[in-house]
């Protein structure tokens, strides 16, 4: 897409995605950081990656084998 454009449109196009950041709201990573934190710890307990699937739930275990006669 960028091949089709001039050097101006493509400038343009930065400008208007550097406008967009700027309004973007900041904050302290201190803060952000202990917030994730809090949430990632209260939603532990939820988390299959933390605790792992019940056999009967796993979409991905083996249905049977295969035997080849």
């Amino acid at each position: 897409m960028a091949r089709d454009m001039s050097e101006k449109d493509i400038l343009k196009m930065e400008i208007e995605q550097l406008k967009k950041e700027v309004s973007t709201p900041r904050s302290v990573i201190s803060a952000s950081a202990k917030e994730t934190i809090e949430w990632v710890e209260t939603q532990s307990a939820e988390d299959p990656l933390m605790k792992g699937v019940p056999e009967d739930k796993n979409p991905f275990k083996e249905k049977g084998g295969c035997t080849i006669t």
